[in-house]
């Protein structure tokens, strides 16, 4: 059985009117009529001028018509440069919460979609979010705590991020359509969007799993789709198309535009290029000439077409890219766009009418490229027309725009579901302030709310249909958080300690709102806790009131005569898990901490270390006994107190060495250490000898001498 299809493409400059035969599955093009827009009634895909617009469709059916008979129903599609492309990304905190799951990832998603639908509504005065449809998206990374990563499912860490670019159909585009068609006298039997009419003629199904892009190069505009994993995952549009190497002829060589576009199009059949510029002169001019003039304006165009590319495809060259549209025909396009796509010549191809399967024309039909899109709205109208679908979430009432297979997501998203609703709220966090460090506890993770469709247990990812009824049912809200001090602090700020065979548990030492508390002490929000940890083996002395230790473990040095003295074998040294430390050393759990202080300095070994006489002893014979004889050549005076020479010296000591005696030994100092004196009685002469020869009282004596006085009686009268 025949039917006869007609579909309208409606450009930015003109409007394109084809009549299609199909019977079992294979089409036949009986007839295609090409119009111009007279005035600019169209911007970037959307109709701002429905009555010129339906004046000319009118024409196109009305000339159709004559040839072929009544025209009352037509495909159309809406253009692929209506899109609007919006990225966004969100962030959600997943510490000491369950491991991703499937669903958890697609709620995330939903969210991601969701900002970006917001994003949009942002640039545009006036608008709400049932202004649009969302078309399709897709995730261009996930990431974990700041690392990109392959998936969230079965991750758990502290931050998940996901960012995705979405594609939305602004509703007022479909409506416009309607609208023109309607002043046509004619019905809207079907409709599709222009990048998907082109990809289900030129890529199969079969073939979507492959990441392909498919570039529709129009006048204005050049629509971007991009096929992966069975499906279509996104669309784009750059203003950058066929006009600009038009203009580009245009400047060069002074043409009126129509002219120009003549010339551009005798560049795929001419090898000499015939034009006349705007003062009236002929000239003829060698192909590969007129191509090195538009050569700037070629690279350009390939770097917008690819750049995109890179964006909608994360970043990666597609497998392969097919291009259609009249601007495909641009003269070294592939090439160019090769090297932009660093993709090699046979991965880039334009593609026409004759790519299109189970498809045959009539004979006065050109193959040409720009048809593949018009011919895409009949056949896709016809095997897959978009349609609206009826339903309703949570009693309300949702119409949906079926562009591919519909989830309960999209159902959402046209219901204006946020994505927080498909969470019970997180409890009540609390907010301290820990050291001077804000620390944020949240509460605890809401519930997932329950998605039921037609009272089944659902997903997000649930296939929907006409007439279903989804059912969201509200999640529970997590418990409101709670914390003592242990929990905020590191385990290993508790220590047990071993100082000279003495155990010692150390706690910080804290403070909470300038209170002395415990440990175990519960807080409330906007606390402020303080505490000291025994870091160091310094605070371990200090926390463990043993701080006395501490002055032995400096250098030993003193002050001696106003300058100072070091003598490092008089240092404590301190020991950690015997090994030989510093006080600035870190502690951990377990450490033994001991130390060997050695005997502290006399004053007589600091004034042997400068060579100071302290006393001056001499040992001698007077008169058959041993005599000592000692005297202070210096006194010491140790923090200002004069000390004896055995005193001990404590560190950071300042000593002062006075001199008290430095004259010499004489004999008259006998008398001071002996007991020997003249008898009373004694009445005569007395001879004094210092080692047998004859001496006097002031003469000097030395070590081992012998001293003697000599008694001599006076003989009585």
């Amino acid at each position: 059985m025949s039917s006869k299809l007609f579909a309208l493409d409606i450009g930015t400059r003109s409007v394109v009117g084809i009549i299609l035969q199909e019977e079992n599955d294979h089409f036949h093009v009986e007839d295609i009529l090409v119009k111009e827009h007279k005035e600019r009634a169209m911007v970037d895909g959307q109709i701002h001028n429905v009555m010129y617009v339906a004046d000319l469709i009118n024409e196109i059916k009305s000339e159709l018509q004559e040839k072929h008979g009544p025209l009352t129903k037509v495909s159309v599609a809406a253009a692929g440069r209506s899109l609007k492309t919006e990225q966004a990304s969100v962030t959600i905190n997943i510490r000491n919460r369950p491991i991703f799951t499937e669903e958890d990832i697609s709620r995330l998603e939903l969210q991601a979609v969701q900002q970006a639908q917001q994003q949009l509504l942002q640039q545009k005065e006036d608008a709400k979010i049932s202004h649009y449809y969302c078309v399709g998206y897709s995730v261009l990374y996930y990431r974990l705590d700041g690392e990109e990563i392959g998936s969230l499912l079965d991750q758990q860490g502290d931050e998940a991020q996901i960012e995705v670019i979405a594609t939305f159909l602004p509703r007022v585009v479909v409506e416009s359509l309607i609208a023109a068609l309607k002043r046509a006298n004619l019905e809207m039997e079907a409709l599709t969007l222009e990048p998907i009419a082109a990809i289900n003629v030129l890529i199969p199904p079969t073939m979507r799993r492959l990441n392909v892009a498919l570039v529709d190069i129009g006048a204005g505009t050049s629509d971007i789709a991009i096929t992966d994993k069975s499906t279509v995952v996104a669309y784009g549009m750059v203003p950058t198309a066929g006009d600009e190497i038009t203009e580009a002829l245009s400047d060069h060589y002074l043409l009126d535009f129509p002219i120009a576009e003549q010339a551009k199009r005798q560049l795929q059949t001419a090898d000499e290029i015939l034009i006349q510029d705007i003062l009236g002169f002929d000239q003829s001019y060698p192909k590969e000439e007129v191509l090195l003039a538009i050569e700037p304006a070629v690279k350009q165009l390939a770097k917008s077409i690819g750049e995109e590319i890179l964006r909608l495809n994360n970043r990666v060259a597609p497998k392969a890219v097919m291009l259609v549209g009249g601007g495909s025909l641009t003269p070294n396009l592939t090439t160019e766009l090769g090297h932009v796509l660093d993709l090699p010549a046979n991965r880039i191809a334009v593609r026409g009418i004759d790519a299109i399967q189970n498809l045959t024309k009539e004979e006065h039909i050109k193959a040409s490229p720009e048809l593949v899109t018009p011919i895409g709205i009949a056949i896709a109208a016809k095997k897959m027309p978009i349609q609206y679908m009826s339903l309703t979430v949570n009693n309300q009432v949702v119409r949906l725009f079926e562009l591919k297979e519909m989830t309960v997501a999209d159902a959402f998203l046209a219901a204006n579901i946020r994505a927080k609703q498909l969470y019970g709220k997180p409890g009540h966090g609390l907010s301290v302030s820990v050291n001077g460090q804000d620390i944020f506890i949240p509460g605890g993770h809401g519930q997932p709310a329950e998605i039921l469709v037609n009272g089944q247990q659902a997903s997000t990812k649930t296939l929907i249909k006409t007439g279903d009824a989804i059912q969201l049912i509200e999640g529970k809200d997590g418990l409101p958080a709670t914390a003592t001090v242990r929990e905020l602090i590191d385990d290993a700020a508790i220590k047990t300690i071993t100082i000279q065979n003495t155990k010692y548990v150390i706690e910080p030492k804290m403070t909470l709102n300038n209170s002395p508390a415990s440990l175990d002490t519960q807080l409330n929000d906007r606390d402020i806790v303080s505490f000291d940890i025994a870091e160091t083996i310094e605070d371990v002395f200090k926390i463990t009131n043993n701080q006395d230790f501490l002055k032995q473990f400096e250098s030993y040095t003193i002050q001696v005569n106003g300058q100072p003295l070091y003598l490092p074998e008089f240092s404590s040294q301190l020991m950690i898990n015997g090994i030989l430390a510093k006080l600035s050393y870190a502690v951990q759990d377990g450490d033994i901490i001991s130390f060997q202080q050695p005997a502290l300095p006399t004053v007589q070994r600091i004034a042997d270390q400068m060579n100071l006489l302290l006393e001056d002893k001499i040992i001698i014979h007077f008169q058959q006994e041993v005599l000592e004889l000692t005297k202070t050549v210096h006194e010491a005076l140790v923090n200002q107190n004069v000390v004896s020479p055995l005193s001990t010296v404590p560190n950071g000591a300042t000593i002062v060495f006075k001199e008290k005696d430095r004259s010499h030994w004489i004999y008259q100092d006998v008398f001071r250490f002996s007991n020997w004196q003249l008898p009373n009685t004694f009445k005569g002469n007395f001879t004094i000898l210092r080692n047998g020869q004859p001496a006097s009282f002031d003469t000097e004596i030395f070590g081992g001498d012998q001293l003697e006085i000599l008694l001599e009686a006076s003989p009585i009268t």
